[in-house]
């Protein structure tokens, strides 16, 4: 199926996901994850409409970036390692994986402008994953007032992959909770204001729990071809 046909579909469980909860589906932005596509299918995703895409890894950001450039918005959604930021830090919109001090030292750093930062965070505790536990996550955006280059723009986890649906809708209820702490504080430098949770297997979970940012990948730009 093309891509195309795809996002219509998508879009539609977006629509029914936002219904449900009385939400305007005009809050959740979409971001295709083309990791594991190649340039043409992630061209073809953008061509379709598609203007936020999602790559996880420097390399596969920098390939696809040569050819569409800034005509999408670019989100770095993948665990960045603290020598890679020179290489991607003036081609994203935003980061969804920010989670220590030393990266939050290099992106200020190296940015020339505010970066639009998401605090991962670890939510289910899971040690596969990537991120601060929600205990730690307060006191470490609190930490980051002197990094004029960084704007804390809001929260990003992943579900546990289980299909008890009670305990991925445990988690992103979690992570909605917590940005609703981190507003509480009124910080300027962290509006907080996005939730970047859900892939294709659970996107509309966590729209109904207040997703702002759906990453989807698989159901989306699937496989070549």
């Amino acid at each position: 199926m093309r891509v195309a046909a795809k996002f219509e579909q998508i879009k539609q469980q977006i629509n029914e996901a936002c219904l449900k909860v009385n939400r305007n589906p005009d809050e959740v932005k979409l971001i295709a994850v083309t990791k594991y596509v190649s340039i043409e299918r992630a061209s073809e995703a953008f061509e379709a409409g598609i203007t936020n895409l999602g790559e996880n890894r420097d390399d596969g950001l920098l390939a696809k970036w040569t050819v569409l450039r800034d005509k999408p918005d670019w989100h770095f959604i993948g665990s960045l390692q603290t020598r890679k930021v020179k290489n991607i830090i003036d081609k994203v919109e935003y980061i969804h994986s920010l989670d220590r001090l030393s990266l939050a030292e290099e992106i200020n750093k190296r940015a020339d402008h505010k970066i639009k930062c998401l605090v991962q965070v670890n939510v289910s505790q899971e040690e596969s994953k990537h991120g601060l536990s929600a205990g730690e996550t307060i006191e470490f955006i609190e930490s980051l007032w002197p990094f004029d280059n960084i704007s804390v723009e809001g929260l990003m986890t992943m579900a546990p992959l289980t299909k008890d649906e009670q305990i991925v809708r445990d988690c992103f209820r979690k992570l909605r909770e917590l940005r609703t702490q981190v507003q509480d504080r009124n910080l300027d430098f962290a509006p907080c204001t996005e939730l970047s949770m859900g892939m294709s297997g659970d996107f509309p979970i966590a729209i109904e729990e207040g997703a702002t940012m759906v990453r989807i990948g698989t159901a989306l730009v699937g496989e070549d071809g």
